[in-house]
């Protein structure tokens, strides 16, 4: 698995729990913490939002030639 794969998946998870967080607690976790450290509104806390819809993206996009990578029929001439 590519780096970028992992980075990604890391990213939907951070963004999934986060909004599940808010779903059910009304707790946002990333301002919670970023705001803690850089102010409320702070741009660390957007580019973390920018990240992982940005790894949303790159998943939806990339489905197909991540499934031939992981169950070995990957050829860069499929992709």
């Amino acid at each position: 698995m590519k780096k970028i794969d992992v980075l990604a998946r890391v990213l939907l998870v951070v963004g999934g729990l986060n909004w599940g967080l808010v779903g059910i607690f009304h707790f946002d976790l990333v301002a919670a913490i970023v705001g803690r450290h850089f102010g409320e509104t702070s741009p660390v806390s957007s580019v973390i939002y920018i990240l992982v819809g940005l790894a949303a993206i790159y998943e939806a996009l990339s489905w197909r030639s991540i499934q031939r990578r992981q169950h070995g029929s990957y050829s860069p001439a499929a992709v």
